[in-house]
């Protein structure tokens, strides 16, 4: 279901099915990764965590947080090893440039394609979008955040920082997870998304 499954499960999980209590979130996207977090075949936590397991913690849902960016292609740029979080290294490069406004302010990140999945039929248009915030490391995992998007026809592409999440890394450190380029550093505090895990 998401890019993260594919590229950093690195072992299958298998456990008994789905409690049949209602998943929790205000929004499609808080149900749906509440559901997966739930689910023993797909969630990364560990087996104490998710046995209680009931909503990861969000910040509320705010439109603010959702940009119009320009999207500059950078058709050009080469092959590169990103690091993880182990001695894998991910192939990417960049696709292009991301330039925004958020509350006033202008930015600009870094927007990734993988090698290895671009070759997979459901990923082929898929684009990887880590970041770094003001929020790291107090309300937010401190190794920064990930957005999925898809390549768009056009030459702008929606950013909804509501569905910023954790790497897997945040949950269980058996997982390899690319760790955010500097560059891609927003100077303001992102309060979207979803915040740090609390481990038991």
């Amino acid at each position: 279901m998401r890019y993260i499954l594919v590229l950093l499960l690195i072992s299958s999980l298998y456990g008994c099915a789905q409690d049949k209590r209602p998943i929790m979130g205000e929004t499609e996207f808080q149900r749906e990764i509440n559901a997966e977090y739930k689910d023993a075949s797909k969630s990364p936590l560990k087996d104490k965590d998710r046995k209680n397991f009931k909503t990861l913690d969000f910040f509320q849902f705010d439109s603010s947080y959702v940009v119009s960016a320009e999207l500059k292609r950078t058709p050009n740029s080469e092959w590169f090893k990103m690091k993880t979080t182990t001695s894998r290294l991910s192939e990417e490069r960049v696709y292009g440039v991301l330039l925004f406004i958020l509350k006033g302010k202008r930015h600009q990140l870094n927007v990734y394609q993988g090698k290895e999945l671009m070759k997979e039929e459901e990923f082929k248009d898929y684009l990887f979008l880590p970041f770094l915030d003001d929020t790291n490391g107090e309300e937010t995992y401190g190794g920064g955040r990930y957005i999925d998007l898809r390549i768009p026809d056009g030459d702008s592409i929606e950013i909804d920082f509501n569905k910023a999440y954790n790497p897997y890394c945040a949950y269980n450190d058996k997982y390899s997870c690319p760790i955010v380029p500097r560059e891609n550093y927003v100077s303001t505090k992102i309060e979207a998304g979803v915040k740090a895990f609390d481990k038991h």
